[in-house]
């Protein structure tokens, strides 16, 4: 929240702490290229998952773009290191980070199968898996490094933890609405997956602050809720919006609510607590 400590979010204080606008205008101005080719190529990368899907090299090319600005090739370097800052998440954090997005999927799975709904077992093949999970992460990475790595520790020097993440999350859905349109998702899909999709940044600003702030750690958990959509039966095409949406929504409230329900996810680590 503003006037909080700037220790308690990262390197910028609330009055050094450069504007995130000029990043969220140029990751929207670099994915309209991406979006004019999906008006006129109908092709999919993956079930559910159109060609404008490759801008998520946008946030990180945006990032680059204003680090290169700000602080030249030496903060550009340390951007691009941020990738492989997994070594700084405590190990018990890893646990949540992997397992989260799974739970969430076998909970959908068994609600929409309580409701009467016939959704198939899924038949998981390991290696092919392992390629879209390698695929995802760096699709992940791709974002990750321009919401969490550029912008998360900007916006929670001036407006703390929950601001930031639902400002961050309105964003993301926004900047995914023209590719699912191109996906031919119906508003109500995107809607109800809009809200997964905030929630889901609540969870991550939630672990982001927790887990030693590590880029690798938000990115490893985007890349494993993508594989689990991709994994639904039959390739995505069950899942639904609606509940995991809902399901999403639940655990970012818990995460809320556990910390002593303040409008903060984070407080300020206590001597040697990482």
């Amino acid at each position: 929240m503003p006037g909080e400590s700037p220790s308690a979010w990262g390197p910028y204080s609330v009055a050094k702490s450069p504007s995130v606008l000029p990043f969220f205008l140029l990751v929207f101005a670099l994915a309209v290229p991406f979006w004019l080719v999906g008006m006129v190529v109908d092709v999919q990368l993956l079930p559910g998952l159109p060609i404008a899907a490759a801008m998520f090299v946008c946030p990180a090319l945006a990032a680059w773009i204003l680090t290169y600005r700000e602080r030249g090739k030496t903060g550009v370097a340390a951007l691009l290191g941020r990738s492989f800052d997994g070594g700084q998440i405590p190990k018990r954090w890893y646990l949540p980070i992997v397992l989260l997005m799974p739970g969430v999927t076998v909970a959908s799975f068994a609600l929409l199968r309580w409701t009467g709904v016939a959704v198939p077992v899924p038949h998981i093949a390991v290696l092919p898996a392992m390629g879209l999970f390698l695929a995802f992460m760096v699709g992940a990475l791709g974002e990750e490094l321009g919401w969490s790595g550029y912008a998360l520790d900007r916006l929670q020097a001036r407006w703390g933890a929950l601001q930031s993440a639902l400002l961050l999350g309105g964003v993301w859905a926004i900047w995914h609405s023209v590719a699912l349109t191109q996906a031919h998702r119906v508003p109500a899909w995107i809607a109800w997956w809009s809200l997964g999709t905030v929630s889901m940044r609540i969870i991550m600003v939630w672990l982001y602050n927790r887990a030693g702030r590590s880029v690798f750690g938000v990115a490893l958990l985007h890349a494993v809720s993508n594989v689990c959509w991709q994994l639904f039966p039959i390739q995505g095409s069950f899942f639904d919006p609606r509940l995991n949406g809902l399901i999403l929504s639940v655990v970012a409230l818990a995460a809320i609510v556990v910390t002593r329900g303040t409008l903060r996810l984070a407080r300020r680590p206590a001597s040697g607590e990482h």
